[in-house]
């Protein structure tokens, strides 16, 4: 039997948007009844879909689906705004950059988005979405329809019924696990209300014995990760702010003996384990599981030099992490690729195929990120 609480999200759907509310309303229900009979279920999760994302997009979307994943989480850097994504400039090639910059956003929507039909989305903003002329209102504007669903907004006002403000960081609770997104797009991240708003929900959650589980995912990863060069370790407000994220989910841990998982993206490989660094050798304990997935089409960097406390690192490649919860809420992570086997005939129609091959076989940048802090850089 539905709860009260999805009853009234469903009453929401009916009366305010049916359209959009319709998957989000199917998906809760699944999920309710997962829950009750002790059954898996999966969701997917991958970033950085700017470059040759319009090209691979379709294909996870396609591929998510048929997997059967409940949602797909998408974590930052949509379109690169600093310059022209390829994608993009192969289907206008007479464009001007005002004109890009004012439709990036839109294609992400049409070409990237929409892929997924009915099932439901879930944004989280990258650097990118901040780079001049675009702004994190600006964002929250153009993606409301994401930010703002009636499973989210129900979500806020339950937490805090005052909560009339749409904000970047949110989450949302299904079937014993509480997903978090989590805002460093932008230099000045994290900032107090956000992180007041984390330890006030991560307390919860402690005494929540509902919540078996808790996954948090962001664009960039936490600090002192494998990809420190490339990581929230870049500015003095990011390594302060991340590492007190970072032991807040450490002391979580240790107190409730829940599950953490943390994910991010915005270095543009496949990274698992990426928190078993040199700063933690003494201290295995601290350890949290993390993976790094800018697999969605950005161009793609070389590995750090120093991976070998990671037990899985690949690069030149696309896709995303399914992630299966188990009955007792732990979530197995299984990276699935994306190749150019799997690229739509409607996307193979509007792009010639060299340009579809070039996504596959180039797409790649020389740069990679540091390797791992070493001490006495590491946090006390």
């Amino acid at each position: 039997m539905l709860n009260r609480t999805l009853l009234y999200g469903l009453f929401v759907c009916l009366v305010a948007v049916p359209l959009r509310c319709t998957a989000q309303s199917r998906i809760s229900a699944d999920s309710e009844n997962r829950a009750d009979t002790g059954t898996s279920w999966s969701f997917a999760v991958s970033g950085d879909s700017r470059n040759c994302g319009d090209i691979v997009m379709p294909a996870i979307a396609r591929e998510v689906r048929k997997d059967g994943a409940s949602f797909y989480w998408h974590l930052g850097d949509f379109r690169a705004i600093y310059d022209f994504d390829e994608d993009f400039k192969a289907r206008n090639p007479r464009t001007n950059i005002l004109a890009y910059e004012n439709a990036a956003w839109k294609d992400f929507i049409a070409e990237q988005l929409d892929p997924f039909g009915d099932l439901p989305v879930y944004l989280a903003l990258g650097n990118h979405e901040t780079i001049p002329p675009k702004t994190r209102l600006e964002a929250i504007q153009q993606f409301a329809d994401w930010l703002d669903t009636p499973e989210l907004k129900r979500q806020r006002l339950q937490d805090d019924p005052q909560a009339h403000q749409l904000t970047t960081y949110y989450h949302w609770v299904r079937a014993g696990v509480d997903f978090i997104t989590l805002d460093n797009a932008s230099e000045d991240q994290f900032e107090d209300p956000q992180l007041e708003w984390f330890a006030s929900l991560i307390s919860r959650d402690s005494k929540n014995s509902e919540i078996r589980s808790v996954v948090v995912g962001m664009h960039e990863a936490l600090p002192d990760s494998f990809s420190s060069g490339h990581s929230m370790n870049e500015t003095a407000r990011g390594t302060v702010s991340g590492r007190k994220v970072y032991a807040e989910l450490v002391d979580f841990r240790k107190q409730t003996r829940k599950n953490v998982y943390v994910l991010a993206s915005h270095a543009h490989f496949l990274m698992e384990n990426v928190y078993n660094t040199a700063c933690r050798t003494n201290r295995p304990q601290d350890v949290l599981p993390g993976w790094i997935v800018g697999t969605a089409g950005a161009v793609r960097y070389r590995l750090p030099s120093d991976v070998k406390g990671s037990t899985q690192a690949k690069t030149d490649v696309y896709g995303y992490l399914l992630g299966t919860v188990l009955s007792d809420g732990r979530i197995d992570f299984q990276f699935k690729e994306v190749t150019e086997v799997n690229v739509s005939e409607r996307t193979r129609r509007n792009y010639p195929v060299a340009f579809v091959q070039s996504c596959f076989l180039g797409n790649a940048a020389t740069y990679s990120p540091d390797g791992p802090p070493q001490p006495p850089n590491c946090p006390k």
